[in-house]
């Protein structure tokens, strides 16, 4: 009997995801726990596995398509069991019969479950027209949230009969919006066309992955059509849209440096160009602003001399790096730094829930990590009980994970306290904004020489700012001041952090 495998249910934050990778096909066995498909949000990338033993039966939505929590995206079943398939009958009588009881039935187009967080939505564009032949999986009409645009797919072949909300009319989750007829023209002879398919399809069979592409590198639907396509049934993928920027650039590259002397650009010969937000971009905006609107944030600036630190490493990196595997950072000794100072000060690693002060007897760190597809923070969980080489190690995976874009929800989720670190980015000195509905945050900036007066004496030696952003509500200025020289102290004497003094 054949297994559904379905979307892992996603997150309340999360409206939808995108099939990114199918590392199986049809007819390929599979064994437990095997990795069959990659699916992305705006957060992670999930990893699907099989249930069990088996051979892979068919599979519903190819690599592009845009997919709800839970919804059955492929089949496994038995080694040598059937694909599924409609039934087939050696009487002939039969199938007319089939046909008969098939055709005409009225199937209904809905909009898919929106999230909790989502009141309603806006028909955008409707893709197909009343009396317009459809495919299965062909997209019908796109329904916009204020998170992102849902594709909502034809069920089954037909003939789209009704159209009962226009564009522009606003929708609730599972309201019906039109009505298929089933099996009504689905048999009917495909326009005249090249034989072979390519790119030059209509921008509607084009996955939301590959529009996406194409907009955020300004490319048009006729010079998409350019683009040779690799994917399956001749489908354009983000990866053919890759390759065509790339050899794009080099081209221009090339002709740059043939003509060094190019001609100025005239002064009234001026462009831009327009694309949309990506999912990741458009949470983060939301919750930065969230942040903005709903805490009493302040900030407070210290600094700190990072010479005993970079004394320290100095002194024990080969050492460290034999033992370990891995060579010690500045980052473990500030994670280690504000572990101890969240001890003393459980304000700063408690939260608000409505009129409720929550105070957690754990500590989770997040780290922000900047990546191609924007800044995230996964949580370093924890740390009272990681030593500098463990938390260096848990650094570098979730930096690796970050980039690869291969992070779980249960890494990404929860964390008491963020540390950012704007100063690889060269910044000196900065106000960073609280990740809710944790309380403080820590930005780490630029080591810059500066003159220092020491016992009288100026010394030139290695400075950082640091800075503070905390919620007023709950933190007050003492133990916000408290908390930062308390970090200040323990790093400018690494011992007594290492000694736990």
């Amino acid at each position: 009997m054949a297994i559904e495998i379905k979307v892992p249910v996603l997150p309340e934050s999360v409206a939808d995801a995108s099939i990114a990778t199918w590392h199986v096909k049809a007819g390929d066995k599979v064994t437990r726990d095997q990795n069959l498909v990659d699916i992305e949000t705006d957060k992670v990338v999930l990893e699907v596995v099989a249930p069990q033993d088996g051979e892979i039966l068919e599979i519903i939505h190819a690599e592009g398509d845009t997919v709800l929590g839970e919804q059955i995206i492929a089949k496994l079943g038995e080694a040598g069991e059937a694909p599924v398939a409609p039934k087939a009958s050696n009487e002939q009588s039969s199938a007319p019969a089939a046909d008969n009881q098939a055709k005409g039935e009225k199937v209904q187009i809905k909009v898919p479950v929106l999230p909790e967080s989502v009141a309603d939505a806006t028909i955008a564009t409707w893709h197909a027209q009343p009396g317009d032949a459809v495919k299965r999986d062909q997209n019908l009409v796109d329904i916009e949230t204020d998170k992102v645009v849902l594709e909502v797919v034809a069920p089954e072949d037909g003939v789209l009969s009704e159209i009962l909300e226009q564009e522009g009319a606003t929708v609730l989750g599972e309201q019906v919006i039109g009505e298929l007829t089933k099996g009504e023209g689905a048999a009917a002879p495909a326009p005249a066309a090249a034989e072979e398919t390519t790119s030059e399809e209509s921008s509607d069979a084009l996955t939301p992955s590959v529009r996406r592409a194409l907009a955020e590198n300004g490319i048009s639907t006729e010079e998409a059509s350019k683009i040779k396509a690799t994917g399956e049934k001749g489908r354009l993928t983000k990866e053919d849209v890759a390759a065509y920027v790339k050899a794009k650039a080099q081209r221009q590259a090339s002709a740059d440096a043939s003509q060094p002397q190019a001609a100025p650009v005239a002064a009234g010969d001026r462009s831009q160009k327009r694309v949309p937000m990506t999912r990741l971009r458009k949470r983060v905006a939301e919750r930065l602003l969230d942040a903005k609107n709903s805490t009493a944030m302040l900030t407070t600036f210290n600094e700190v001399n990072m010479k005993p630190i970079m004394d320290i490493r100095k002194v024990y990196q080969e050492s460290f790096e034999k033992k370990h595997g891995i060579r010690i950072g500045f980052m473990s000794f500030f994670v280690k730094a504000v572990t101890e100072a969240l001890k003393r000060f459980p304000e700063v690693n408690a939260s608000i829930d409505g009129d409720d002060i929550v105070y957690h007897n754990y500590f989770d760190v997040s780290i922000a990590v900047s990546t191609p597809r924007g800044l995230v923070t996964p949580v370093l969980k924890d740390t009272d009980q990681l030593s500098l080489a463990e938390m260096e190690k848990g650094i570098r995976e979730l930096a690796i994970k970050g980039r690869d874009g291969k992070l779980t929800i249960e890494e990404m989720t929860g964390g008491n306290f963020t540390i950012t670190n704007g100063g690889v980015f060269g910044s000196l000195i900065s106000t960073p904004i609280i990740n809710p509905p944790q309380t403080a945050i820590l930005g780490m900036h630029k080591i810059q020489e500066r003159p220092m007066a020491v016992n009288g004496k100026v010394e030139i030696l290695p400075m950082m700012y640091l800075a503070l952003s905390y919620d007023h509500r709950l933190v007050d200025g003492k133990e916000s001041v408290g908390f930062l020289v308390t970090i200040k102290e323990l790093l400018e004497d690494p011992t007594r952090l290492l000694l736990d003094l």
